[in-house]
């Protein structure tokens, strides 16, 4: 794709366009302690290259991003960071909600919120309700979220349904599964990118990346920009899409 349509907000052509795109956000704190600073200052940096991802999104119209923020096993962290973490997290919210609802932006978290803290379980519930009706992009922010974890509620839900007689055991299948995981409103993801060099999922998003293309770059999260962006988009536009299946008319040895 060349930089004059994405200077132009233009969008890909439909075969070669995700529509859900999830990132693994990787890199702030390495990144920080490359400036010789303190790990918040390398989140801090983070979040205006969340700023650039959700309006590259916009412009090319993604249907959903869903961007992994705090994982559940973050909370091994240390206790500093994960409360450093916490205010970042509130001041995002507030900083951030208004431009998201002039943009059309639908804000969503997913993950076992109730571990946070009242105040902030609170915040999310507002920023949820002002964007509700927005019919653009969804935002989708990952937080204390594990992908084990969004299979197993699942599961637990369609368990309740059985029990209560409204589900039978033989009726549990992928498509009923799919409608309890936590993206169950939207298309399982199209691409994944993960940024800072590493090579692995790390529990995000299991169910919903089964036939996602995969995407890796070296490049810290607080540097990732609309070049690293397009790069991840032009990688997509290469890939043969199978699903399971093979491509008719080629051979296959």
């Amino acid at each position: 794709m060349s930089s004059e349509n994405q200077q132009e907000g233009k969008s890909l052509p439909a075969f070669s366009s995700p529509r859900h795109v999830a990132i693994i956000m990787d890199g702030n704190g390495r990144w920080a302690k490359k400036q010789g600073k303190l790990r918040l200052f390398g989140h801090q940096a983070g979040v205006k290259s969340v700023r650039r991802a959700v309006s590259f999104s916009v412009r090319h119209h993604f249907e959903a991003l869903t961007l992994y923020a705090f994982s559940s096993e973050n909370w091994n962290r240390s206790s500093q960071e994960v409360s450093a973490l916490m205010e970042l997290f509130v001041f995002a919210l507030d900083s951030e909600v208004k431009s998201l609802q002039k943009h059309n932006v639908r804000l969503r978290i997913i993950g076992d919120t109730s571990r946070f803290s009242l105040c902030l379980q609170e915040r999310i519930r507002r920023s949820e309700a002002l964007t509700y009706n927005n019919n653009g992009l969804t935002l989708n922010i990952a937080a204390n979220y594990g992908g084990r974890w969004d299979i197993i509620q699942g599961v637990q839900k369609l368990a309740a349904r059985v029990r209560e007689g409204i589900l039978r055991p033989d009726q549990i299948n992928e498509d009923a599964l799919s409608k309890v995981v936590c993206t169950n409103e939207l298309n399982p993801v199209d691409l994944l990118i993960r940024t800072g060099g590493e090579y692995r999922i790390s529990n995000f998003l299991l169910w919903q990346i089964a036939y996602a293309e995969l995407f890796f770059t070296d490049v810290l999260w607080p540097d990732f920009d609309d070049t690293v962006f397009e790069s991840a988009l032009d990688a997509f536009a290469q890939r043969e899409r199978r699903f399971g299946g093979i491509i008719p008319n080629v051979n296959v040895s």
